[in-house]
């Protein structure tokens, strides 16, 4: 895993990219918790979000949950092959299941997130 990657408490990751996007996509452990993925919804192209706010729904047979943006900013892409392969959030979630990128308002509220470790000790707290 890439270490820079940071993670939010609701189990969403993003990762820095050139031009000052952020790619954002949910953790191999939401994925495993979720199990048997049916739908997903991913937000429109162009929409403004806050920090915490839900972005879209990933429905498996046992629920329907929401995603969260982990920063504000605007929705500059969804990666629109994976509500039609959702098993691509299961064998790559942090490369080929990416969910949308964003452009922070604040690049800066990254460094709120918790870090790898920070969110391993998270998810061996059963959050």
């Amino acid at each position: 895993m890439a270490a820079d990657l940071k993670f939010a408490k609701t189990h969403e990751w993003i990762r820095p990219e050139d031009g000052g996007l952020a790619t954002v996509g949910i953790s191999a452990y939401a994925v495993a918790a979720l199990t048997d993925l049916v739908f997903m919804q991913l937000p429109q192209v162009g929409r403004k979000v806050k920090a915490g706010e839900s972005i879209g729904e990933i429905e498996s047979v046992k629920a329907v949950s929401d995603f969260y943006a982990p920063v504000s900013g605007e929705i500059v892409a969804v990666n629109a092959a994976v509500p039609n392969a959702l098993e691509s959030l299961g064998q790559d979630p942090y490369g080929a299941g990416w969910l949308v990128k964003i452009r922070p308002d604040d690049p800066a509220e990254m460094a709120g997130l918790l870090d790898q470790s920070g969110y391993n000790a998270l998810v061996k707290a059963g959050h």
